[in-house]
């Protein structure tokens, strides 16, 4: 969440007449920062990560865990960790500094990122799940003894009517409260004045509550109360619609979305042209990774007919009111706007050749006065129009104190806009007076149950950006195939059972396929008089845990089963020429390859590593992480998403009912904590060899 302005906030009926002012200062703001930045350079890739944690209060005696709402006090001690020499022991060879925390929408959630930037060598890859776990163990040390941090993207009982679900208790008050929530209290929102603002002013532009209705799992013994069929469109075009007649669970506040967590990475790119390519190179990845980090099966008590946060959240803070939904003939506003303001990219950015028109075949409301701006002051008409399309949007939260800012050392009115399109993936300007350079966040992917897990992700992402600069790849496709995608990867069990759109002639006529190893090479572990250099304690022994090697026809790392760990492609390179075709392949496809004309995104990524001069020690290390993305894609591992609705329906006090009761609850979270740790195997989520962080959570 970043830095928090103090100050008065302002009410939505205040709001609304500063839009104008607000979005002409935010250009203005905007084009100072292009001015200084569009020439120069940053210091190349730099990136981090952002995890978001749930805090659970455990209650033995009556088998309950609830969410524990003392954000603001854990958080006041974390500020202090540098100052406790007791983490040291903790504290591995690989972390350079010490880590940071945030505050969260939910007052029961932490933020965690790194303290210092990771670059892209593979020595700093391999570092990164160290780094995760210490950030968990600070957490830890500051929590209760009956409390403890969990990676999960939803809590299954949030919102409960009639029963408690948070520590202490409260009660919604739909008649005062900031969301006017029939299922949650005021209390479960973070209690800076950015927050219960941000809550209330969407509901008051909307003119309504939001809206959120997901599709319910029906099991044989599921009953549906009366009303809660779909029988109408909420207004949302891709947001949680299930079909006409189809029961749904219903929530109506922001805390629903905005409290689930996820796992977001953003990079800095070498200038702004690179920034640019990235950024539209990701979008159609990003539903490719929200299908396989899917976690969450569950929301308000029931098992919901599917995987994926993301549409929950987009309907949580739609503030578009009826006739920028299309429910009412314009009259009082200015746009049709088919999206929310939490949705999936609808424009590519970047000024390249292959940024074809035909790509952008989704309506994408555009902001003419702002595009004239921004093209009279010479940016070009794909920049010029993705912050035009950012600026339709109105501002939500102003502070009476910063209505009027200096416009040469602030960008708070251009973020006010910008950061509250939460889409995908996010093109970020240098923030005034930093070092800092463009960077591209992804945005798309659910936490994942274990730091071995989240690590992975991550680093598959760097590399595959790596490989996108290195190899000038080309994932252009159409807007509405990426939506069509996202729509897909939500739906219970995507990982396995759908089939996704996505280009197949990625590499560009003047660099061959000819030229590229694919092949995820066969290493064998170090022996022990060999040299490592471990990037913290744990390396060593993950790889000499290692029974066979990786891809040497008798097993693979992390005890996957084995497989073939070469990505084939066996097509003549004229096949390769300019190519629009983008058809539908399984996720296996996707990332492993189809053996013909795609090499897969694996198969992009190790052609990458093979570039480099890597020691056997690291690609030991960093093959261990691919290899859980290459299994999961295949299907032989599955999402947190599948592993905890097998959880909850194979548990003895489920009735086939699609509710998630207080204690499946409790033995869920119970369980997710153990996974974590390594005291309960879970071999079908993350391998046989999976270590965790110990009996007590040490690294």
């Amino acid at each position: 969440m970043g830095l928090l302005a103090l100050g008065t906030p302002l009410t939505w009926d205040e709001t609304k007449p500063l839009a104008e002012h607000i979005r002409y200062h935010g250009i203005t703001q905007f084009l100072k920062t292009w001015d200084r930045w569009k020439d120069n350079t940053g210091k190349g890739l730099l990136w981090g990560d952002e995890i978001e944690y749930m805090v659970a209060s455990f209650h033995d005696d009556e088998k309950k865990v609830l969410l524990s709402l003392r954000q603001t006090e854990i958080l006041t001690k974390l500020q202090s960790v540098t100052l406790d020499p007791a983490l040291d022991k903790y504290k591995p060879a690989c972390c350079n500094a010490i880590p940071t925390f945030h505050p969260e929408y939910g007052r029961y959630m932490l933020e965690s990122t790194p303290g210092y930037p990771f670059s892209g060598l593979p020595s700093s890859l391999v570092s990164v799940e160290a780094d995760m776990r210490f950030r968990r163990q600070i957490i830890r040390s500051h929590l209760k003894k009956h409390e403890l941090p969990i990676t999960l993207t939803s809590w299954p009982r949030l919102g409960v009517s009639d029963e408690i679900f948070t520590d202490p208790t409260t009660k919604p008050d739909n008649q005062k409260s900031s969301s006017r929530s029939d299922y949650v209290g005021e209390l479960i929102t973070n209690p800076h004045a950015r927050f219960p603002t941000l809550t209330a002013n969407i509901r008051q532009r909307r003119g309504s509550k939001v809206d959120i209705r997901v599709p319910l799992f029906i099991d044989e013994n599921t009953v549906v109360p009366d009303g809660l069929k779909a029988n109408m469109s909420n207004g949302h075009s891709t947001p949680a619609k299930p079909e006409p007649g189809t029961p749904y669970i219903h929530m109506d506040a922001m805390a629903f979305g905005m409290g689930c967590c996820c796992l977001q990475i953003t990079f800095q790119a070498w200038n702004v042209d690179e920034a640019r390519r990235v950024y539209d190179a990701l979008v159609p990845v990003a539903p490719i990774m929200l299908a396989l980090t899917a976690a969450s099966p569950a929301f308000r008590g029931q098992l919901a007919d599917v995987d994926a946060r993301w549409n929950v959240i987009a309907a949580s803070v739609d503030d578009r009111t009826e006739e920028e939904r299309g429910l009412k003939p314009l009259k009082d506003n200015k746009y049709r706007i088919p999206k929310s303001r939490y949705d999936s990219v609808s424009l590519y950015l970047s000024n390249d050749e292959r940024n074809k028109p035909e790509y952008h075949d989704v309506s994408a409301p555009i902001n003419e006065d702002v595009r004239k701006r921004l093209l009279d002051h010479g940016l070009d008409d794909k920049l010029a129009s993705h912050i035009a399309h950012l600026f339709i949007r109105d501002p939500l939260v102003q502070f009476s104190e910063t209505i009027d800012q200096d416009d040469e050392s602030s960008m708070d009115h251009f973020e006010n806009i910008q950061s509250t399109n939460w889409q995908t993936i996010r093109f970020k300007p240098p923030p005034v007076n930093s070092p800092i350079g463009w960077r591209v966040e992804f945005r798309s992917m659910e936490v994942q149950l274990t730091d071995f897990e989240n690590a992975a992700f991550s680093i598959f992402i760097v590399l595959l950006t790596r490989a996108i600069i290195s190899f000038d790849l080309n994932f252009y496709m159409p807007i509405s195939k990426v939506d069509e995608n996202m729509q897909r990867a939500q739906t219970r069990s995507a990982a396995t059972s759908q089939s996704f759109f996505f280009r197949k002639h990625v590499f560009p006529r003047d660099k061959p396929l000819s030229r590229f190893d694919l092949t995820s090479r066969p290493v064998s572990p170090p022996s022990p008089s060999a040299p490592v250099t471990p990037s913290h304690s744990r390396s060593q022994s993950r790889s000499q845990q290692l029974p066979n090697g990786h891809g040497n026809g008798n097993g693979d790392g992390n005890g996957y089963p084995s497989s073939s760990s070469r990505s084939e492609c066996t097509t003549p390179i004229e096949a390769f020429e300019d190519n629009d075709d983008a058809p539908e392949m399984t996720l296996d496809e996707i990332i492993n390859g189809d053996g013909d004309l795609f090499p897969g995104l694996m198969g992009l990524v190790n052609a990458y590593l093979n570039s480099l001069n890597v020691d056997v020690c690291t690609k030991c290390e960093l093959r261990r992480y691919l290899d859980l993305i290459k299994y999961r894609a295949k299907g032989q591992l599955v999402t947190p998403a599948t592993w905890i609705r097998r959880f909850i329906t194979s548990h003895p006090a489920y009735q086939n009912d699609s509710i998630v009761s207080d204690e499946i609850n409790y033995d869920l979270v119970k369980a997710i904590d153990e996974v974590e740790r390594g005291v309960r195997p879970a071999p079908e989520l993350l391998g046989k060899d999976y270590v965790g962080s110990g009996p007590t959570g040490c690294l």
